[in-house]
């Protein structure tokens, strides 16, 4: 696949910059680029709670009823 990008100076820069000091191709630059912003945001699924939905306390309105709320985090 071939993309095609447009940088503003600053990415320009900050390209070149990376290119010089791995000497690596701009190619090789952005591919690396983006293997690390894809390994640092995880797989795209949403994150859920552990526990979520597993307990019942018996009260049907426990998270929307203010009055379950009131002193709540204090």
């Amino acid at each position: 696949m071939n993309v095609q990008a447009r940088l503003d100076p600053e990415s320009h820069a900050a390209l070149q910059g990376l290119m010089r000091r791995f000497g690596w191709s701009a190619s090789k630059t952005v591919r690396e680029g983006l293997r690390l912003l894809a390994a640092c945001n995880g797989t795209g699924r949403k994150r859920k709670i552990i526990g979520a939905g597993k307990f019942a306390s018996g009260v049907p309105d426990l998270g929307s009823n203010k009055k379950h709320l009131e002193g709540f985090g204090r």
